[in-house]
């Protein structure tokens, strides 16, 4: 059997000091893996890793399109245990220097949601699930 889980996401950087220092900015906490070269980003379910694009695409053996310029079709999600947090932790993105996309607004599911992209285009949500259930250590385990 295949594990079921999602254990690490690297996230391909273009400028990896500028990008590192976007997500260091956000007050997110570095393994002492990270370098100049390579980082790897604490967080309650998995680690966030950032790896130069052009080494990303040699290790897997393919060649990526587009640019920094260009969204990607991936997007990550902060979950958070309060719909208040949902504007919260956005005012603390914004001053960051992040891209927001889409102010917290209410969901036709019952949440709360946002959007935001980091300095690569990178798209994040923020959102609130009144159904969302968290271990002991923030990971979200159901929603």
């Amino acid at each position: 059997m295949i594990p079921q889980r999602v254990s690490l996401v690297t996230i391909g950087a273009y400028n990896l000091p500028a990008l590192r220092a976007f997500y260091k900015s956000l007050g997110w906490e570095e393994t002492e893996f990270s370098s100049d070269q390579y980082a790897v980003f604490k967080t309650a379910g998995v680690l966030i890793s950032l790896f130069p694009i052009e080494e990303l695409a040699k290790d897997a053996g393919i060649e990526f399109g587009g640019s920094v310029e260009h969204y990607r079709p991936v997007t990550l999600a902060i979950n958070v245990d309060h719909k208040e947090q949902v504007d919260e932790v956005m005012g603390r993105i914004r001053e960051a220097g992040a891209k927001i996309l889409r102010e917290p607004s209410d969901a036709f599911w019952g949440g709360r949601t946002a959007y935001f992209a980091d300095p690569e285009n990178n798209l994040w949500e923020v959102a609130w699930n009144p159904s969302s259930v968290f271990d002991e250590r923030g990971a979200m385990i159901s929603f």
